[in-house]
C-alpha cells in the first residue's frame, strides 16, 4: 500500500497552499467586516479583485482545475481536484480555480459557445437549480410536482419553482431539471396517463427528467432573492428563487438527451461528492487551526486553557476525525482515477464528512467556551461556512440508502 501522493500533485498542492496564504487569507478581514455590528461584511470579492486573482491563477496554469484539457482547462484528476479544493476551503474568501459544473461539459458545440465558454471565462453565471423551493431547502424531500415541462410545437413550457445557491451575476442563465407533465401526472395518480396525442414510445422517453438551459431574458422566467433578514443572516448567502410561469424554452436548449437528465447527473455526481468531501476536510482543518491557537493563547483563572484535559480531548477528537475523513476522501479519489466503481465510496464520503463537520463545530464551541457561530466571535464565519457545506437530513438518508443498496446487491441470491 502506498499512501504517498505523486510529486506533481504535491507541487500543485504547494502552489495552491501558497496562493491561499499569500493572496486569499489577507482578504478575510475585509469580508468579515470592520464595523462594530459587522454590517459591512460582504459575501463576494469586488469584481476587480476577483479578476486580478483570476489572472494570477491563469498565469500559474491552474485555471479550470476540473475542466478537461480539450475544453481549455487544467484537466486535473479527481485527487488533484480534491487537493485544490481542500486548500481553498481553508479560507472564507469565496474564490475557486475556475470550477465549472460538469453538467456543462455535456453541451453540444453551439451550447458550448453560448453557455460553457462564458461561464469558464466568468462572463456568465449559471444558476444551478437542484433544489425545490419548498422541498429539500426546508430539510424535507424534494417535491416531484414543483417543476414540470410540457412539449408544445417544438418548445417546452416550464412551470414551477426552484432554488439555487449559486453566485449571483448580472449575466446569468438557469440550469434546471424538470419532469414531463406525463411523468408528473403518473406520480400523482400512480398510473401512466393515457394521452391520444402522445405515442407509447414518446411517453416512455418523456417519463424521465430533462435538463434545460434557460436564458435570463426568457419570458416567464423571473429571479428573486429570499426575504431580507436582520442580524447575522444578512451575512449568509441567500438562496436565489427561480420562478417559471409558462416559460417557453426551445427544444435546442435541452442539455443532453430528453428524459435523460438523471443519468447525465449521475455521470458526474459521485466524483463531485468526493471533491465536496475534500472541501469539508479543508474547512474543518482551518477550524482546528483556529481552535489550536485559541487553546494556546486564551487564559482562564490565570492559566492557559491548553493544559485542561477537556480541551486536549476536544482537540484530539477533532484531529482524529479530520484525519479519518481525509484518508476516506483520498482513497475514494484514487479509486475514481483508477476507473473503479465509486458509487458506494462517494456516498460514504458525503455522509461521513457531513457528520464530521458538525462534530468539529460542536467541539470548537467547547474550546471557545461559547458557540463560535455567535455574531462577532472570530470563528463565526468559518463555522457557518462549514455548516452550509453540510447536507440536509434527507440528503444524508439518501446516502445511507445508496450505501445499503450497494451492499445488499452482493447478498442477493
Amino acid at each position: 500500500m502506498d499512501f504517498e501522493i505523486s510529486e506533481e500533485a504535491k507541487m500543485i498542492q504547494g502552489l495552491v497552499r501558497d496562493f491561499v496564504v499569500e493572496q486569499l487569507k489577507p482578504l478575510e478581514r475585509g469580508l468579515l467586516g470592520r464595523a462594530a455590528d459587522l454590517s459591512d461584511a460582504i459575501m463576494y470579492l469586488p469584481p476587480e479583485k476577483e479578476q486580478e486573482l483570476i489572472k494570477m491563477v491563469r498565469d500559474m496554469g491552474l485555471w479550470g482545475v476540473n475542466v478537461p484539457q480539450e475544453l481549455g482547462g487544467a484537466g486535473l484528476d479527481t485527487l488533484g481536484n480534491c487537493l485544490v479544493g481542500e486548500e481553498l476551503a481553508q479560507t472564507i474568501v469565496p474564490f475557486s480555480f475556475g470550477d465549472v459544473t460538469p453538467l456543462l461539459f455535456e453541451c453540444n458545440e453551439k451550447q458550448k459557445e453560448i453557455y460553457f465558454s462564458p461561464v469558464f471565462n466568468r462572463e456568465k453565471y449559471p444558476y444551478l437549480a437542484s433544489l425545490a423551493r419548498y422541498g429539500e431547502l426546508s430539510g424535507g424531500p424534494p417535491s416531484t410536482r414543483e417543476m414540470t415541462a410540457e412539449k408544445m410545437d417544438g418548445y417546452y413550457i416550464l412551470n414551477g419553482k426552484k432554488a439555487s445557491f449559486s453566485q449571483t451575476g448580472k449575466d446569468y442563465f438557469a440550469i434546471v431539471f424538470s419532469i414531463s407533465v406525463v411523468r408528473a401526472l403518473n406520480l400523482i395518480q400512480g398510473s401512466l396517463v393515457q394521452d391520444s396525442r402522445i405515442t407509447s414510445g414518446e411517453a416512455k422517453k418523456r417519463e424521465g427528467a430533462s435538463c434545460f438551459l434557460v436564458d435570463k431574458d426568457t419570458p416567464g422566467f423571473t429571479v428573486g432573492n429570499g426575504e431580507e433578514k436582520a442580524g447575522w443572516e444578512t451575512r449568509m448567502r441567500k438562496p436565489i428563487y427561480l420562478n417559471f410561469e409558462h416559460c417557453r424554452v426551445p427544444a435546442e436548449n435541452i442539455l443532453g438527451e430528453e428524459g435523460k437528465a438523471f443519468s447525465l447527473a449521475q455521470k458526474w455526481l459521485p466524483s463531485r461528492r468526493i471533491v465536496r468531501g475534500a472541501r469539508c476536510v479543508g474547512v474543518s482543518q482551518r477550524i482546528l487551526d483556529e481552535c489550536t491557537i485559541q487553546a494556546q493563547t486564551w487564559t482562564s483563572f490565570g492559566q492557559v486553557i491548553s493544559g485542561r484535559p477537556s480541551i486536549q480531548a476536544a482537540l484530539g477528537d477533532i484531529a482524529t476525525n479530520i484525519h479519518a475523513a481525509r484518508l476516506m476522501v483520498y482513497e475514494a479519489a484514487w479509486k475514481a482515477d483508477q476507473g473503479k466503481p465509486i458509487k458506494r465510496e462517494s456516498a460514504m464520503v458525503k455522509l461521513f464528512t457531513t457528520q464530521m463537520i458538525h462534530f468539529v463545530c460542536d467541539n470548537a464551541s467547547h474550546i471557545f467556551a461559547a458557540p463560535p457561530y455567535i455574531a462577532g466571535l472570530p470563528m463565526e464565519r468559518f463555522c457557518r461556512d462549514a455548516i452550509a457545506m453540510s447536507a440536509t437530513d434527507f440528503a444524508l438518508q439518501l446516502q445511507r440508502n445508496i450505501i445499503a443498496r450497494d451492499m445488499l446487491k452482493g447478498l442477493k441470491v
